[in-house]
């Protein structure tokens, strides 16, 4: 009943069922409306859905589909054309069930569609489609009550899936789906299982269902912990906000205020720093809710890879969600992305939820930021920082800041406008003064301030150009392996060696070992920073790993593998891949556990999964699909270049107080082979490349995460690197090559030494010419 009442109604006129979630409710409604399949005596049922939906509202279609039931997507200005549809007077009477599905909110942008359309449908004053019977309405309203007041009272549509987690943040596997008892006992049920059946019988087919509709479709045991627990939670957002009107206000004001701001930002020459995908202007809480939607552009107008700006927002501690957000129909209609787009990008390795962002220099999805009744005005501020901060210089900033923007700093938002203050009542969002908006802009410059100069920037990308990359190198100083690392414990420090064995699954050990929390769940220097002050070293001879850290005693590790039958094999994932390890025993867990302030174990990746095999295949070279990996992220072998390394110094250093040694950068870049070329970034240009008797195929780029930000010395964090990394290199923040080992028939051992000369081939298949006692180079 608290739940009705929240939606200011009774169980007179609706009936709740629980379910997992928002997905499964919806899954519900495809399964037990009374669809008419075609083929039947009287006209078909049809499934009417706006493009505009949530990907689990499209997947219905799938249900309806093996019912035989036409399912027609329609367009959200189609819609507001169809009162124009009028059926004749012997077509008006038909009784035939359609259902039209729309959110209330649209997730993607934030849109509002009309909740008048409910009544309108049903009354037959609009017609999604111009074909006689019965319109229904199922109202997606996921979205919108997690921020805005929904009086079913006033807009009774049918049938109202929610998810409760999106409300007040618990419980996570709990939904619901409100239907009107109109249309419940309409509603068939061919499944049943525990607790829905009033009587049935085992030894033939009798079955009465139980006669409450909540009963009858509830199956099996009921989360009812859960359940009870959305009391609380109601009493408790209510006692906190004063009510979902309030809400709406608040959240509105911050969204107003986000994008009024994000909208003026604007480049020393004047381009826009953001693309906004929106239906509204933001200036009624009735017709768009706190959402926006939108894509980071450079100064040329080219559309920043969302990928790349989630990674400099979690610098700042951000979490913005990026993609299709589950609503392809939006993404296509607000990007222009064709249904052609869509499969071309299937076929390029695009998937949804991967961080393809840009294909053929297109976007692939965009980034939403929303706000919620715990959201402040100081996070809006931090955001619009830190696009700031990443986005503009000082002579850009000068330029809207002194003028338009400061203006809508202090009156974009008036007084009226709530939000929640500490003592949990409501009180305006403060107004920035332009002094302090300076200020505030200032200090942001001189910390995190990376957009390079034109001209510096038109150099350093030169450097990374395709071009950049000489066809052939007569006379060239040759290219060798200066460092070879290896990793045993996956994000521990790097252990270096003149030369080593490789094994089937690159360098023999590495990345051998793991350490994980008391959930078995992979830990990282994202996580863990001081997984970086562990030092492993493997003494062959002796056949141990020993592990050392500052003010702990050594501890050694067999590397002979434990194969007892006491093993215990589990399963973990590194990347969503699925390994076999077994735990390396309770001494290194006290180790580990004691270094780190809390609970963790060391793990092995068992042999048994050593053929865990690699995904990628590279154009024009042989497959890489039986190739092994051990608990890498990507691929065996990563190589970075020493010269791409003094380029990227040269960019950081201007930056910081302290400039950063090569040595250091080179251990932040946690690479297994590094090698001194001629040019910088050349290595991005190479196909295949032989060191000594070896061949490797180069699998791709390696795009850089948080980790480079970590100090590998103290484990202190600076993401000044990954910044000016993005900066320099153009929007990307690639830096290192991926390889592969392409085993080789040959007498020759199989050892990867430093001093070895490296041969590569470019991706033209032109193999570079090994030096010549000249020291004269091509022109090329």
């Amino acid at each position: 009943f608290r739940i009705l009442q929240h939606f200011h109604t009774t169980a007179e006129d609706y009936t709740i069922i629980f379910t997992s979630g928002c997905t499964a409710a919806l899954k519900l409604v495809a399964e037990a409306f009374p669809w008419i399949p075609k083929g039947s005596e009287q006209p078909s049922s049809r499934f009417c859905y706006l493009t505009d939906s949530h990907t689990s509202v499209v997947g219905m279609r799938g249900i309806t589909a093996s019912m035989n039931v036409l399912s027609v997507p329609i367009k959200p200005k189609e819609i507001l054309l169809s009162e124009e549809n009028r059926l004749l007077a012997e077509e008006q009477n038909c009784t035939t069930p359609h259902l039209f599905s729309y959110p209330a909110q649209s997730n993607f942008s934030g849109t509002k569609y009309p909740l008048s359309w409910i009544q309108d449908i049903q009354s037959g004053k609009l017609h999604p489609m111009n074909i006689p019977g019965k319109w229904f309405v199922l109202l997606d309203a996921a979205s919108y009550v997690s921020s805005s007041p929904l009086d079913l009272g006033v807009h009774q549509a049918d049938f109202i899936p929610i998810s409760f987690y999106k409300i007040f943040g618990f419980p996570t596997g709990l939904g619901a789906l409100l239907v009107n008892n109109r249309i419940a006992p309409l509603l068939r049920k061919t499944y049943f299982g525990g607790g829905t059946a009033a009587a049935y019988l085992a030894g033939e087919d009798f079955y009465f269902p139980m006669k409450s509709i909540a009963e009858r479709f509830e199956d099996g045991t009921v989360s009812f912990l859960d359940i009870i627990a959305l009391k609380h939670g109601f009493d408790v957002l209510e006692k906190l906000t004063g009510g979902m009107e309030k809400i709406k206000q608040h959240t509105f004001a911050l969204a107003q205020y986000t994008y009024t701001v994000l909208s003026t930002l604007k480049y020393a020459n004047g381009a826009p720093v953001v693309r906004i995908y929106s239906d509204t202007d933001f200036s009624n809480p009735d017709v768009q809710g706190p959402i926006i939607n939108f894509n980071v552009l450079d100064e040329n107008g080219d559309v920043i890879g969302f990928s790349q700006v989630e990674k400099m927002a979690s610098l700042y501690n951000i979490h913005v969600r990026t993609g299709c957000f589950c609503n392809t129909g939006a993404c296509q209609m607000h990007l222009g992305i064709s249904n052609e787009d869509i499969q071309r990008n299937l076929q390029a390795g695009h998937v949804c939820g991967d961080d393809i962002d840009l294909v053929d220099g297109r976007p692939t999805g965009s980034v939403r930021i929303s706000f919620g009744y715990m959201s402040s005005f100081e996070d809006a501020q931090t955001f619009l920082k830190f696009i700031i901060a990443t986005r503009l210089s000082k002579s850009d900033t000068e330029i809207p800041f002194q003028s338009s923007v400061t203006k809508l700093m202090t009156e974009s938002v008036p007084d009226d406008h709530p939000s929640f203050d500490n003592t949990d009542k409501l009180s305006p969002i403060p107004q920035i003064l332009d002094r302090e908006l300076r200020n505030n802009l200032s200090a942001t410059k001189t910390t995190v301030n990376w957009q390079p100069l034109e001209a510096e920037a038109e150099s350093i990308r030169a450097a990374v150009s395709e071009t950049a990359v000489p066809t052939c190198r007569r006379g060239g100083k040759p290219i060798i392996v200066t460092n070879i690392y290896l990793y045993p414990i996956k994000s521990c420090s790097a252990f270096e060696v003149t030369e080593w064995p490789v094994g089937n699954q690159g360098l023999l050990y590495d990345r051998n070992w793991m350490v994980v929390n008391q959930n078995g769940v992979c830990m990282t220097q994202k996580q863990e920073p001081r997984l970086c002050l562990v030092n492993p070293s493997i003494d062959l001879k002796k056949k141990v790993m020993v592990i050392q850290a500052e003010g702990m005693d050594p501890i050694s590790v067999s590397l002979e593998e434990n194969t007892g039958k006491d093993t215990v094999i589990c399963e973990s994932k590194v990347c969503s891949h699925r390994v076999k390890t077994y735990d390396c025993g309770e001494g290194i867990a006290v180790w580990f556990s004691l270094f780190l302030g809390h609970p963790c174990r060391l793990i092995r990746q068992s042999s048994d999964m050593k053929n865990r095999s690699h995904q990628k295949n590279t154009k024009g070279l042989a497959s890489a699909t039986n190739i092994s990996l051990s608990l890498v992220n990507e691929a065996q072998y990563l190589l970075i270049n020493v010269a791409s390394i003094v380029q990227l110094k040269e960019h950081i250093s201007a930056r910081l107080e302290e400039p950063l040694e090569i040595e250091e950068l080179i251990r932040r870049f946690r690479a297994n082979i590094v090698i001194s070329a001629l040019e910088s970034f050349e290595e991005e240009e190479w196909a295949e490349i032989s060191i000594g008797a070896l061949q490797f195929q180069v699998v791709g780029p390696c795009s850089r995460c948080q980790i480079i930000c970590i100090d590998q010395q103290s484990g202190e964090r600076n993401k000044e690197v990954l910044q000016s990394l993005s900066a320099a290199r153009g929007r990307k923040t690639n830096f290192g090559i991926y390889l592969m080992n392409q085993p080789l028939h040959s007498s020759f051992p199989d050892i990867l030494a430093v001093g070895s000369q490296v041969l590569p081939v470019l991706k033209e298949n032109t193999e570079i010419q090994p030096p010549t006692s000249s020291e004269e180079k091509c022109s090329g």
